[in-house]
């Protein structure tokens, strides 16, 4: 019964998209192929999450499964508003006929105009965008990594700090990787980069921690820069979204993920902390585990920073940029720089730069992508390094943050 109503709705959408391609041509045999096509995808993507096992999780047959759906839907959505808004032209049009004919002339009501060739037309051409936009977004855009640069002024930076440069990765979810080449590619240009410091942001699993068996060698390839490699969980990591056998089975697979920090030499920072030294000077880096405010809680801001001064810079790692809007940017002790992910930037949006900035994604957070400042404190929100639920990006790439850090005022 929990499959009746969203198949009453796809087979709604079916019936009036297919309107735009029975205006289009009467060719009988494309009309079948467009049916068969349609109903063989629905009937794939029922049938995986019909059998959705909850102990095993997201698969690769499941993210396929909701590739197809995104590629065939949001194409129809598209060809269901234009045929909806020519039929409110067509009821508006008839109803003034008919008033028209009866009232003034006498004569019999006028039945619904024709669906209009042309307009069927552009909904094709206006649905074929989105269309190819998943298809790239599937087949390229998940790996297509951009390096992405910020140059931040802090007054109080201690001075051998200045020019020191950050690299933040977030997000991995090893459990979707498909293509051991493009990550070669991707931990290449992490090395490339040179940074001081590396810091990753959590999620490095969709769920079990053997996602990352065959990846701990490439992943190990990363370059420990010379003030070293530090990491924290995210929301993934704790295997909430299966279910599990045993509570003693569930605490296995989180040992084993905190484990995998260690195995590709990054130092975990369960609610703890951390200092950065350099000719006599010191930053501290805070990581706190995963706070999010509508996620999971294990994050302890005053635990993390037990060992850490007032006085002292800090750069906070915390999965969830809401921490920072909820809990972080007004603290007391002045957390300079945040650095977050967990949005992915919805892996769909639309980004060019000084002009349009836009995911659905920021219906939902405030902070949801790229560099953010309030009152001279800092977040930034890395749009991931791999994906998850969908098979691809479309607008928003995967990301590898490179943060210089500078002393003296931000210039005019």
């Amino acid at each position: 019964m929990r499959w009746l109503i969203p198949i009453i709705i796809y087979l709604l959408i079916e019936i009036y998209a297919f309107q735009a391609i029975r205006t289009i041509t009467k060719n009988h045999w494309i009309q079948v192929g467009y049916f068969v096509i349609s109903i063989a995808i629905i009937s794939y993507t029922i049938y995986i999450f019909a059998n959705y096992d909850r102990s095993v999780g997201p698969t690769k047959y499941t993210l396929r499964a909701s590739g197809l759906l995104l590629v065939t839907i949001v194409p129809k959505l598209i060809l269901v508003l234009f045929m909806f808004g020519e039929d409110i032209i067509r009821i508006c049009v008839t109803g003034y006929n008919y008033l028209t004919n009866t009232f003034f002339e006498g004569t019999s009501p006028q039945y619904l105009p024709d669906r209009r060739k042309f307009i069927s037309q552009i909904a094709l051409g206006v649905a074929a965008i989105p269309f190819a936009g998943l298809i790239h977004g599937i087949f390229r855009g998940k790996y297509n990594f951009k390096v992405i640069h910020h140059v931040l002024h802090f007054d109080d930076l201690p001075a051998a700090f200045d020019g020191f440069r950050v690299t933040q990765i977030s997000d991995i979810h090893s459990g979707s990787f498909d293509d051991p080449k493009k990550i070669e590619y991707a931990v290449d240009l992490i090395n490339e980069q040179e940074s001081d410091l590396l810091l990753f942001t959590g999620d490095i699993v969709n769920t079990m921690a053997r996602e990352m068996d065959n990846w701990i060698d490439t992943f190990k390839r990363i370059k420990t820069p010379s003030h070293g490699k530090y990491s924290v969980l995210g929301n993934h990591d704790y295997g909430e979204y299966v279910t599990w056998d045993s509570e003693e089975e569930k605490e296995a697979n989180f040992q084993a993920i905190k484990d995998i920090h260690k195995k590709i030499d990054f130092n975990l920072l369960l609610n703890d902390s951390a200092f950065v030294k350099k000719d006599g000077e010191r930053i501290a880096v805070v990581g706190v585990e995963n706070w999010g405010h509508n996620f999971k809680k294990a994050g302890d801001l005053a635990k993390a920073s037990e060992k850490v001064q007032k006085e002292d810079f800090k750069i906070l790692l915390s999965h969830d940029p809401s921490h920072w809007e909820y809990e972080v940017k007004k603290h007391n002790d002045h957390y300079h720089l945040t650095l977050s992910g967990h949005t992915h930037g919805f892996q769909f949006g639309i980004e060019i730069p000084g002009f349009v900035r836009w995911s659905p994604v920021q219906y939902v957070y405030k902070q949801w992508a790229g560099m953010y400042n309030e009152m001279g404190r800092y977040l930034n929100v890395n749009r991931g390094f791999g994906f998850h639920a969908f098979p691809g990006r479309v607008g928003i790439w995967p990301e590898i943050t490179v943060i210089e850090l500078r002393k003296g005022a931000q210039p005019a």
